[in-house]
């Protein structure tokens, strides 16, 4: 049985966003800071969680709002893929690694929270997971720091928690009327494995090809573009987290007009199955995920076999088959 102890919290302490623009290569992607639950903690003479034991606090993030920490104030996060109805956790194994579930240790301190919505879900594995609202709770593992929300956003499926188990931030307001009629919008993000990465609003990673050229007609044409859909500009192109100095656009061979940013075409895979994948990330050589400064990401290439075009057989209009990927 879960045992709990409620403890009210009455301070808090805002702090703006950081924006950061330049290429990363390998650096993390621009994150809102959040204020550390220490700032919190003290309020009303609270003393910290004794080792062992599991805190939940709020604590305010500038335009985030109110989110969850935990003890150490590391930002607490919850996964659209898992259920509040009835209480789920999605994330296994890898996933684990880098999303830590927050466990139900000794005894569960609470800040700022209504008791009411804290409870615990048992996982695969047969732990006991802390919830607020429902929503199983986790760490991120590359928020190396307290007062770091690096996982906000991450393959549009993860969000810092605010205290009632929602969305913190602008993932919890409704949608804008162009983004609803299907406007496209670009959002930088962090991907799996690559770092620094955009996204659209589905949260599928985008890409840049090298044998295109800054501003000029793209490329990648007929079999080329179903392999590799381009990003299209639909109503007003929307941006979160990308500087608007860097959003422009192209004619394509087509007549229609595509999404640059950098200058350079952006463009989907069509082997991402699910938000978040990268497997066109080194493919032939010449198809990169795009940094939200506009760069190439310089990350690992995990499969070598699509690098050197092995796993491309085909080709369009006399071109290799393994610049394309399909």
């Amino acid at each position: 049985m879960l045992r709990k102890r409620f403890v009210v919290a009455a301070a808090s302490a805002a702090v703006g966003l950081v924006v950061l623009s330049a290429c990363s290569g390998g650096t993390e992607t621009a994150a809102p800071a959040v204020a550390p639950a220490a700032a919190v903690a003290g309020a009303g003479g609270n003393a910290p969680a004794a080792k062992g034991e599991t805190k939940v606090a709020v604590a305010e993030a500038g335009d985030l709002g109110q989110v969850l920490v935990d003890k150490d104030g590391f930002t607490l996060y919850r996964f659209d893929k898992d259920s509040a109805k009835p209480p789920k956790s999605n994330c296994d194994g890898d996933c684990a690694k880098t999303w830590p579930p927050m466990l139900a240790e000794g005894e569960v301190q609470i800040e700022g929270v209504d008791q009411a919505l804290v409870g615990e879900v048992t996982r695969a594995d047969g732990r006991k997971q802390v919830t607020v609202g429902g929503w199983a709770l986790y760490r991120y593992a590359k928020d190396a720091k307290a007062g770091e929300a690096k996982g906000q956003g991450v393959g549009s499926t993860w969000y810092a928690a605010n205290a009632k188990g929602g969305k913190a931030g602008q993932a919890a307001k409704e949608a804008p009327a162009e983004e609803k009629d299907g406007a496209t919008k670009l959002v930088a993000s962090n991907v799996d494995g690559i770092g620094p990465a955009i996204v659209d609003k589905e949260g599928f990673t985008l890409y840049m090809f090298t044998k295109d050229k800054k501003n000029k007609q793209p490329t990648c044409n007929g079999d080329c573009a179903k392999a590799w859909p381009p990003v299209l500009a639909e109503g007003d192109v929307q941006l979160e987290g990308i500087d608007q100095k860097l959003l422009g656009t192209v004619k394509r061979a087509d007549g229609t007009t595509q999404v640059t940013v950098g200058g350079w075409a952006v463009y989907r895979y069509a082997k991402d199955a699910n938000a978040g994948e990268a497997n066109g990330h080194g493919v032939g050589g010449t198809w990169f995920v795009i940094e939200p400064a506009g760069c190439k990401s310089t990350a690992p290439v995990k499969n070598k076999a699509a690098q050197s075009g092995n796993a491309a057989p085909k080709k369009e209009e006399g071109a290799p088959a393994q610049e394309y990927g399909y």
